[in-house]
């Protein structure tokens, strides 16, 4: 029985090593310099136009691609800068009424949504401290979106130019469970959209 199963596998074994030939495939010359030949006739033929052209068009699109890339990175360094002059603005704990003390911060980025919204969208993204249900911070920070929203249009930006969302209380920029903490929760933020 274990002479059967040595036969056998050396019988595979020369069989598989057989179908492996290090032979090169024989290679057809005639009809490989018959397209050889067609490919210069037709460049003699055409005086190396067409091979021109190409070069021409493929070069032309890559100038477009090249110059729609260069179009595009402005306008993201444009919207970088814009979102780097946009100041967030503070409410007091349970309120949606502009403090005092952040009108002029409003009127600044009042006159920053006036530059950009000829060509971007603002949105405003309204937020909230931990205190409060889920629902009730959701509508608080919607409240506060929106009379910064109010107070932007009276500026002169255009309503149509703005929109708003809540986080409620899911967005925090600091988590620890002090008064001074809360109150950095309690925003609106500018975002520039495209």
């Amino acid at each position: 029985m274990m002479k059967k199963t040595v036969l056998s596998s050396v019988a595979i074994a020369v069989l598989l090593l057989s179908g492996c030939s290090s032979k090169q495939p024989a290679v057809d010359k005639k009809a490989a310099e018959q397209s050889q030949q067609n490919v210069k006739e037709q460049q003699s033929q055409n005086g190396g136009e067409a091979e021109e052209v190409a070069t021409e068009e493929v070069s032309s699109d890559m100038q477009t691609v090249g110059s729609e890339s260069t179009a595009s990175k402005t306008s993201e360094e444009k919207m970088m800068e814009l979102q780097s002059k946009f100041q967030t603005i503070h409410f007091d704990f349970d309120k949606y009424n502009i403090r005092p003390d952040q009108q002029p911060i409003l009127d600044k980025d009042a006159d920053v949504a006036k530059e950009a919204q000829d060509e971007f969208k603002i949105k405003l993204e309204g937020n909230c401290d931990e205190w409060g249900s889920d629902e009730y911070n959701f509508a608080l920070g919607l409240k506060r979106a929106k009379t910064v929203k109010e107070g932007l249009v009276a500026q002169g930006v255009s309503s149509e130019k703005i929109s708003m969302v809540s986080y409620g209380e899911s967005n925090p920029v600091c988590t620890e469970h002090t008064k001074e903490c809360w109150a950095k929760n309690r925003r609106v933020d500018f975002k520039v959209l495209p």
